[in-house]
């Protein structure tokens, strides 16, 4: 048992079960330590100790260590970036158009599958203290906002795009980039005019 603890904190709280296999862990001593509260099952082979569950955002480096090409996005991404003050209950993730939905057993998380044109402009790397996510910059998330309203809602979209525009101080050029690049400049340009110039 203490070999299993020792390699989940050498790895920042998570293992999977191949690697403690091959250090000699046997499969009822994973099972003793789930059972026991000690540790979390995330998903089938994948485990981190339940002590990191308060560390900030740890439910996002959890889905992006189980799926490896999630990236955090919508109303997750919103509150990271503090866009919202809406708290959603489940992680939303993106993940490539076509691929499985992934078998994710904790936190609850809803995937969506975006197309290459909208999965792979605007994804940051932000290292935490749980380790590394993947999550769309603020830019991308306003615009995914916008463009997935019947996911995130008309409200949530407005709210966030008011708030980037008092962090950017008005400056939407990089916004503007992201909305062509999404082809969503008719929804949200309006919006953005009536905004800036109120």
């Amino acid at each position: 048992m203490d070999n299993a603890m020792a390699f989940f904190k050498r790895n920042r709280g998570y293992a999977r079960m191949k690697d403690l296999k091959e250090i000699g862990v046997h499969p009822r001593t994973i099972h003793k330590l789930h059972e026991g509260g000690i540790i979390e099952k995330i998903k089938p082979g994948l485990y981190r100790l339940s002590e990191f569950s308060d560390v900030n955002y740890v439910s996002f480096v959890d889905v992006c260590k189980a799926v490896p090409k999630a990236v955090i996005c919508l109303l997750s991404a919103a509150d990271y970036f503090e866009l919202t003050t809406f708290t959603p209950w489940q992680v939303y993730a993106a993940i490539p158009h076509g691929s499985k939905s992934p078998e994710v057993i904790y936190p609850p998380t809803r995937f969506l599958h975006f197309r290459e044109r909208s999965f792979v402009p605007g994804i940051e790397i932000v290292r935490t203290e749980a380790g590394k996510l993947r999550i769309y910059n603020r830019e991308k998330t306003v615009c995914d906002l916008f463009r997935l309203t019947a996911v995130a809602g008309e409200d949530i979209a407005l709210e966030a795009l008011k708030n980037y525009l008092a962090w950017s101080k008005n400056n939407t050029g990089e916004l503007r980039r992201y909305m062509r690049l999404l082809r969503i400049e008719n929804k949200i340009a309006p919006i953005l005019k009536g905004l800036t110039h109120s």
